[in-house]
Parts: C-alpha cells; structure tokens; sequence
C-alpha cells in the first residue's frame, strides 16, 4: 500500500497509525503472546494495510477480513477478549479513517468475516487439540504401564490446561468428569455437572439434533460431529456453545466413550445480534426503521386468507421544529424517545408494527386491519396518547400530530403503494390543520400524485424544450393604444397536455426550480423583446414579467438581471418587472433592496395581486413602483348585466384610490368583456388585461399582430 503523503502528525498516514497503536494496546490487554510491542504493531498494521487495499472490491474485501481473523488466531492472539476488543476498535476506527474507501453500510459484513474466519480457525485449533487427546488416550490404553502413566500425564495436562470446556462422557451421554473452563462456562446456570446428562446443558430446541449426533457417534457410525447449542437460564440469558465431539475407541475398536469440547460463544452471538438490531432499528428510539419495516410490510400484504386487511398510519409530529429551534436538539430527543414508546406500546397491543421513518415522522403498520372504522378509533387513541403531556428535561411539553390513514385490502395494494398513500394523505391532513388524521381518499390522492408527478417532471422539461413562453397585450383603454404585453410560462407536457402557469408554478415555487424556470424565463422575454426593438423600433412593446416571492428572496436575482440585460442587449426601460406584494415585507431576504436596484438599473416596476393585504398598503409609499396589477374575483361582478356587487365596486374603488394617492398607474387582470372595461375605467383603472385585449399569443404572432396594425 503506498503510504500518504502527510506529515507524521497529520493525515491518513497519522489516522492509520493511531488506529494501530489504539488496536495494540487492546490485542496486549486481551491476550497473552510473546511478541514484542513492535512486532505486534507491524502485524496489525499490515492488516489493516490489506483491508484498506481492498476496500471497493467485496470479494477482496471479505477474503482480507477472513484472512485478519484467522491470524489472529495462528499467531495466539486468543484472550478472553480478543476478538471483542478487534471488533470494537475496527468499527470505531475505520469509518473515521479518510484513506477508507467504505461506509459503515460496509462495517457489518467486514467485522462479520474477521468474527466467522476467527472462530473457524480457533474450531480447526480446538480439533487438533482433540486429537492430541485421542491419541493420548489410545495410547494410555495400548502402552506398557509406564508409558500409560506418561500418556494419562500428558492428557492431564491437556485436559486441565486447556481454555475450552472438555466433558468425559459416557456412550449414553452421561458425564463422568469435567474441567474447570467446563464448569465456568454452564456455572451461571447450572453446577455439579458431573453425573448429568449432556442433554440437560440444552435447551429443548436444540436438544433433538444433539441427541441424533451423540447416538450416531456412540454407536461408531461417526468418529466426530461439530454442533451449536443454547442453554437458557431462569433469568432469560443466554449462553451459547460451539460442541465439537469425538469417539474414543478401546484396544478393539469398539466405542469406549466420548470426549466433548464446549467453546462458549454467547458473545460472538450477542454481537451478531446486536449488528441485526442496528441493521434494523432507528438508533435514537429503538423502533424499528424503514428496512424493517419494509419486511414487516411485505409479510403483511401477503393474501394468506381470503379478503385480507391492512391499515398503515403514517404520523408527523406538529410544530416539532420549534421545539428543536427553541429547547434544544437534546430536549427534542427526548420528546421523540417519548413519543415513539407511547406509539409502540399502543402498535403491540394491536399486533402492530411502529417505526421511525426519520426527523419527526413515524408509521404504525396494523396487520389484519378490521375496518377503516376499527383503525380509526385506534388512531384516535394514539393521537390522545400523544397529546398527553410529557416531561422532558424540566420541561412539561405537550405535542400533537397530523395523521394520514389508508385502510384497503391487501389484494388492492403493494408496499411502495401504501406508503405513498398514506404519505400523500398525511400531507393532506397537514394542509387541512394541525393535530388530526385524514382518511385515504382515491380523488384527493389521484390529484397529489399528479402534482407530484408533474414536480418530478419539471427538471427535465427545460432540458427537453416542452417550456415555452406566450403573452398576452396590456392595452391603455383610453386609446387602446398597446402598452406592452405580459408574458406567461407555459408547459407543453407530454402527458397531460398544455399546461397554464397555474397548474405548475406553484410546485416549482415549492421545491425551488422557481429561479431555473424564472431565469430561463427572463432569457427568453429579453430576447423577443429585443427582435421587436429591432423591427419595429418605438413601436415594439414593453415586456412585463412576473417574479415570484422565492425568486425575488433569490441572493443571485440581481446579478442574473444584468447579465441577461447584457447578454441580449435590451434597454432596461423596456422590462417592466411584476412582483407580489406580499412578498415586499417578507422577513426573508432584501426585497426592497432589490427593488431599489433594480430602478436604479432603468427597469420599470409594478405590483402585482395590488391590495392582497390592505395593512400593507401604506407601506408602499416612497418604493420605485410605477404601477399596480388588480387581480382577483372582486372584478367578475363588473362583466355583470346588471353591473357589479356594491361591495365589489367599494372595493375596487378604494385600491384605486389607494393607488392614486400613491401616484400609481392601475392595471385590471382577468377582464373578459368591453362593458366591463368601461366600468373599471369609470372607477380609474387604466389599463386592461385579458380576453377583451387579446387572447394568448405566441411572439412570433404578437410580431405578426404589430406588422399588421391590430396592436398599437
């Protein structure tokens, strides 16, 4: 392996050294080997050496793992804690290490090859051990006196010497005679060993294959069998045993009796177990995570009977972020251990399965559903469980949760299915207010599902050219005189069609592709702003475009206005740029510092959405505005036959009277008919968006409309 680079103090070099000095002193604290420190540390880190080279190649990976744990092994490194030790320090320490070229997905299988490749040499150790037991006995049989007496010496000392537990057991399997590890081994449950069965250090599960061994090898039709077994104490614990066995035959070849070697391995078992849990459970609240559940998923969507059930409840924590925000991440733990039991107590009683599904969402997964109207009330008592208050850190916090519930039949269903249903109706539970459950609903989530579609869609559609830009002329009433058009993104989609601005942006606005989508945008009204400057001069129109909240929060906003003023040459005072009003006061981001620069820039700016908050009204005073968009249903009444709603007048006539005050040019959006012009203009709008100016238009058609003198 080719050492880095860095200094003895620093890097990977210095990483991969600590590793190896922190994993001797642990090797010199388990076992007891006549090696030098250096020697020790050399070996390991060649070791160590072997299992980075092959990181990112599996089948190198595992053969560099088996091979550090069988030399571990053949070099004695066999304490008690060996292989403890070797497992704690290489799941610490290699994640850690930046030379390493695997995750900790990697871990499990790595520390599962160094423990198997280590207990199989130690088991090859453990036979030839009995094999100098066997000859020694055959030869206590078969040597003059004298000789028996050195054979019967030389087996005492194996016998009493050696770590593993040896039992001398009759055909029959009775025990005549123990070793001390043997007694150490079964003394947390049971004593007095000589005189009991074999049979009796098994529990009743394992103990048929054990039967079946020792009469195959009583009766001479086997010379050694190798088994596992597990012996279970009062208290619930475990302790488990790798049993290899072998047939001591007389000077005739006839079975005499049987020697037994018990290896205790309940902690290789504690720690398999304990990387299945961590495989398996969400580490904070010890539910089980989305692999378990996935598995508990698919046994419960199994048609084992006719018209089976399902229900899963899919919860999300209210106002969770807050409690973060404000008590602390620690307090927030707290308050999530507390909810998960309360879940998971209420899930077992219904034979059901909790699991944390990550941050503050979980899922209750209750197999054998008897009704949507059974699992609600289950539900009802789960979001009363977690309503009650809970002390955290001296804090009394009372939390609440939406929920979104799906109960159908499993024949109707599939496992990726059902958490999508039950996810889009959590969000539609959310949406509705906080601290209830909402039910599945085919026409609801048949909507979500294509919003989400259309959202996953979005990325590519400018890549693929479905994005285009269409406008619609802004006409001044009094003259009719063009003003300028304002543009309108469109989506030509492959599935569903063309579709308005209102079907997708709002998606976009949600997941951020605004400012792709709003810069793409700009790029393209620049340039056919530009070609109709270039034809028709002073009588090429003003274009108008519309920013969103996000876009106008975008840090990058004002920079990619002057380079795409740059790039395409258009003077700024032929841009009107549109901006929400809501989103003026927004408490995120410079909104007003934008505005300021974009007016010292030449751009003409309006309001768009123009009283949305009449509070904010005032507010507008001394911004570089030049006008102000109505939009809204106040304005249908006015394409009335019998002339607007008083209120609708009002209304409309105060925001005019607003705008005025403000010195504000007013523009009415949505106006479909000419009698409806005239009743606005009479109330002081200026200007007309809408059917009665023009329909959608694509800008090679508002060129063609400018050349023939239908516009302007």
């Amino acid at each position: 392996m080719t050492e880095s680079s860095e200094g003895p103090g620093d890097g990977p070099g210095a990483e991969r050294a600590a590793l190896v000095r922190r994993w001797t002193r642990e090797i010199i604290r388990t076992s007891y080997v006549p090696m030098a420190r250096a020697d020790i540390e050399d070996f390991l880190l060649e070791r160590l050496d072997a299992l980075l080279d092959a990181a990112g190649e599996a089948d190198r990976l595992l053969e560099a793992a088996a091979e550090l744990g069988a030399r571990l092994v053949r070099i004695h490194f066999t304490g008690p804690a060996a292989l403890d030790r070797t497992l704690r320090v290489l799941g610490s320490g290699l994640p850690e290490l930046r030379s390493a070229r695997f995750g900790r997905g990697d871990l499990v299988p790595v520390l599962s090859a160094v423990a198997a490749a280590y207990a199989g040499q130690l088991r090859e150790q453990t036979l030839d051990e009995q094999e100098v037991i066997k000859r020694a006995v055959l030869q206590a049989r078969d040597a003059a006196e004298e000789a028996l007496r050195a054979s019967e010496a030389s087996f005492r000392a194996v016998f009493t010497s050696s770590a593993l537990g040896i039992a001398i057991v009759t055909l029959d399997g009775i025990i005549e005679e123990v070793n001390s590890p043997m007694e150490g081994i079964f003394e947390p449950v049971c004593q007095d060993l000589v005189g009991r069965s074999v049979f009796d250090l098994a529990d009743p599960d394992w103990v048929d294959d054990l039967v079946e061994n020792v009469e195959s090898l009583s009766v001479g039709e086997v010379d050694r069998f190798q088994s596992e077994t597990r012996l279970s104490g009062a208290d619930g614990a475990h302790i488990w045993t790798q049993v290899s066995a072998s047939l001591v035959r007389d000077s005739h070849g006839t079975p005499d009796y049987q020697v037994l070697l018990y290896e205790d391995i309940t902690h290789r078992h504690m720690l398999q177990e304990q990387f299945r849990r961590q495989a398996t459970h969400d580490p904070l609240t010890g539910l089980a995570n989305r692999t378990l559940l996935k598995t508990t998923l698919d046994a419960a969507l199994e048609p084992a009977y006719p018209g089976r059930r399902v229900g899963l409840c899919y919860f999300d924590l209210d106002g969770f972020k807050a409690i973060n925000d404000s008590l602390g991440h620690p307090v927030g733990d707290e308050l999530l251990r507390a909810m998960a039991q309360r879940l998971n107590a209420l899930a077992t009683l219904e034979s059901g399965l909790a699991a944390r599904m990550g941050g503050d969402e979980f899922v209750v997964l209750v197999p054998d559903s008897q009704g949507a109207a059974r699992l609600v009330e289950i539900v009802e008592h789960m979001l009363s469980e977690v309503t009650r208050p809970v002390s955290v850190c001296g804090h009394l916090l009372t939390a609440s949760a939406s929920v979104g519930v799906v109960e159908t039949a499993v024949a109707a269903t599939g496992p990726d299915e059902l958490l999508q249903d039950a996810d889009i109706t959590l969000y539609r539970a959310k949406n509705e207010g906080r601290a209830q459950w909402a039910l599945f609903d085919p026409e609801h989530n048949a909507a979500a599902k294509e919003r989400f579609h259309l959202s996953a869609a979005m990325p590519s559609a400018l890549h693929e050219h479905e994005l285009y830009v269409e406008y619609e002329p802004v006409l001044w009433w009094d003259d009719a005189s063009l003003v300028g058009v304002r543009a309108h993104l469109r989506w030509d989609h492959p599935e569903f069609g063309e579709l308005d601005a209102e079907d997708f942006l709002g998606l976009a606005e949600e997941t951020g592709l605004i400012t792709r989508l709003g810069t793409w945008m700009l790029e393209q009204v620049c340039a056919h702003a530009v070609h109709w400057q270039e034809r028709f001069g002073d009588r090429g129109p003003v274009a108008a475009v519309d920013l969103s909240a996000r876009q106008l929060r975008d840090p990058e906003l004002v920079g990619d206005m002057r380079r795409i003023l740059a790039d395409s040459g258009l003077p700024a005072s032929k841009l009107i740029i549109g901006v929400p009003e809501a989103a003026l006061f927004d408490q995120y981001g410079d909104p007003i510092d934008a505005l300021e620069i974009f007016a010292e820039m030449g751009l003409t700016l309006g309001v768009h959405d123009f009283g949305h908050d009449h509070r904010e009204v005032a507010r507008l005073r001394g911004l570089p505005l030049c006008a102000v968009r109505l939009t809204g249903g106040y304005l249908d009444s006015f394409a009335a036959p019998d002339g607007a709603d008083p209120l609708d007048e009002h209304l409309v006539s105060s925001l005019v009277g607003s705008a005025q005050l403000l010195g504000l040019a007013v523009v009415g959006s949505g106006v479909r008919t000419i009698e409806q012009a005239n009743r606005l203009r009479k109330l002081g709008v200026q200007g007309v968006i809408g059917p009665c100016a023009g329909g959608l238009a694509s800008a090679m058609e508002i060129e063609a409309m400018i050349a023939e003198g239908d516009l302007g």
